[in-house]
């Protein structure tokens, strides 16, 4: 597959049209917003755990390059930046690109955004690739997949999230989501959604070793929290093998 098919037009289009509001925590990406505490939590313990790093240091990631694919407008990328990491965000919509950029050179942060998709990074290599809500909007996973793992370093990581493929995901992110959650209508398609099994099954296609599953539930009392249950999304974190 070639780089440029893994853009779907109405997903960049629909994206684009949100970049105006996305770092509103009450507009359109305001589910976003809820979720990235335990995203940065999780991309926390398996840099830690996988360096060997010092979990109370306030910049981890100082000597580490961090690509994060499907950056939107820095939600994930900035955080990322003031842990120290040299940050690349690449998204395929250049209003989310335009975005990024204005709201980081407003909080004194350097990052490298670039509109497109892995072709605008081919031939590069980081430490850390994340790509987070993003495999659910593109063309082929599979082969999405495959291309963020040959841009890991040697010694990498590769982090994925994506909403499980069931019952209570297409409850939770579409019927309650999509109508008074906030999210936007039409953002998800449930038929993309993918499973744990085979979200692992494209990462060893890909010549990657999975080293973590888990998954992101929600708490009444606590919001998004990390563990076990994988049935609403899940992460998963892998090295070259």
């Amino acid at each position: 597959m070639d780089a440029t098919q893994s853009i779907l037009p109405d997903e960049q289009a629909r994206f684009g049209a949100m970049a105006a509001a996305w770092w509103d925590p009450r507009g359109s990406s305001a589910m976003l917003h809820k979720l990235n505490p335990a995203r940065l939590r999780y991309i926390r313990e398996q840099a830690d755990r996988h360096w060997g790093l010092d979990e109370r240091a306030r910049r981890p990631l100082s000597d580490k390059t961090v690509l994060d694919m499907g950056c939107g407008a820095g939600l994930l990328a900035e955080p990322l930046a003031r842990l120290g990491a040299q940050v690349t965000g690449v998204d395929a919509a250049e209003e989310t690109i335009a975005a990024a950029r204005a709201h980081s050179s407003g909080s004194g942060l350097n990052i490298d955004y670039r509109q497109g998709d892995a072709g605008a990074v081919a031939g590069e290599k980081f430490d850390l690739v994340t790509c987070l809500e993003v495999l659910e909007h593109v063309a082929d996973p599979a082969a999405f997949v495959s291309q963020l793992a040959g841009l890991i370093a040697d010694g990498g990581l590769l982090i994925l999230s994506t909403p499980a493929k069931t019952a209570l995901s297409r409850f939770a992110m579409i019927s309650v989501g999509e109508t008074i959650g906030g999210i936007p209508a039409g953002t998800h398609d449930w038929e993309k959604f993918v499973p744990p099994d085979e979200l692992r099954a494209h990462a060893e296609a890909a010549g990657l070793r999975v080293i973590d599953q888990s998954g992101l539930s929600f708490s009444p009392a606590r919001g998004f929290v990390l563990g076990t249950n994988m049935a609403l999304d899940h992460f998963l974190t892998a090295v070259r093998a």
